[in-house]
């Protein structure tokens, strides 16, 4: 009778563990790297739910592909997490898309493992410590529809081989540290033309002529150190709708500017324009508009959207009167 117990009893011991294998979607080389990332990031509590005896599937930060299991999606987000990002993550040859973000104690370098993710379409490394270069391998990234680097420590010069990203949609490399000129690259994107993100770095130089053969959505250079004429980028023909280029020391004349009739947004506030403001902005539906510290003179048209914004949108240029500053003598 013993025996026969103990062989019942194996045999249900036998059967759990197979059910449970049989049920886990998670692939057991994924599953492997995750745990190797989980040490490398020294077992925060943000991942406790990464048990090796669970179902990485349904592990907090990953998500699986429902048909073929693979983890697909790492989205590490607001987190106590310290050290740098592991080497490891390289490894998870299916990711479509890769997150850190708002991680302050977050530093070191992009490791250049990331090139190994082909298959990566979102890569929004933000709001974190990481320092040095972009590196110039990320143009290796051929399916990035989306580049966020925004908000870290990040040094050097924009690297030119980034226009080989042909499908990117949106292009953020805003609040960082970064000096140079914008690259001539920037304006010959393989592909789609990306939004540009480049404020609050330290950029210098003129922006590039070839940004002028673009046609572009939003355009944000602001808070560089960014000179010369820019008024290129707009024209009768373009489809942008968005442009802030304030706080840099840009000097063109602002009345023999074509402004196209999809511009909502327009922001030229601390530079060294000169000028009058064109009649045809009464035309367009601006929701947004600041010309102020500038060099124009004139009175401002009437009509449009232009007396529906405030003197602070237009003070502290040479000249320039009328509604709703002081009328004009």
């Amino acid at each position: 009778m013993i025996p026969s117990k103990l062989a019942t009893l194996c045999f249900f011991f036998l059967f759990i563990h197979l059910s449970h294998s049989a049920t886990e979607r998670c692939n057991r080389n994924d599953k492997k790297v995750l745990l190797q990332i989980k040490k490398s990031l020294n077992n925060p509590y943000h991942l406790a739910s990464w048990d090796p005896k669970t179902d990485c599937c349904d592990w907090y930060v990953v998500e699986c592909d429902p048909n073929t299991n693979r983890i697909v999606q790492f989205n590490l987000f607001s987190g106590n997490i310290s050290g740098q990002i592991p080497a490891t993550i390289g490894d998870l040859p299916f990711l479509e898309t890769l997150v850190f973000r708002k991680l302050t104690n977050l530093t070191g370098t992009i490791p250049q493992s990331i090139t190994k993710l082909t298959n990566l379409k979102l890569l929004r490394l933000s709001y974190t410590n990481l320092s040095g270069a972009i590196p110039s391998f990320l143009s290796q990234l051929e399916n990035l529809t989306f580049l966020d680097l925004s908000f870290n420590n990040l040094t050097g010069e924009i690297p030119p081989s980034l226009s080989l990203l042909k499908n990117l949609d949106a292009l953020h490399l805003d609040r960082n540290k970064l000096t140079g000129k914008i690259p001539d690259s920037i304006g010959k994107f393989a592909g789609k033309t990306p939004d540009l993100y480049f404020s609050h770095n330290q950029l210098s130089g003129t922006v590039p002529r070839s940004l002028g053969d673009l046609n572009f959505t939003v355009l944000d250079f602001s808070r560089n150190k960014l000179e010369g004429d820019s008024s290129f980028l707009f024209g009768k023909n373009k489809t942008v709708q968005i442009v802030d280029l304030s706080r840099n020391m840009l000097e063109f004349d602002l009345t023999k500017v074509e402004f196209p009739a999809s511009l909502t947004s327009l922001d030229l506030n601390h530079n060294r324009i000169t000028g009058s403001l064109p009649d045809e902005l009464t035309q367009l539906n601006m929701q947004y508009l600041n010309v102020s510290y500038n060099r124009l003179c004139g009175k401002i048209p009437i009509g449009g959207d232009l007396q529906s914004f405030d003197s602070y949108s237009y003070f502290h240029n040479k000249c320039l009167c009328g509604s709703p500053l002081p009328s004009c003598n």
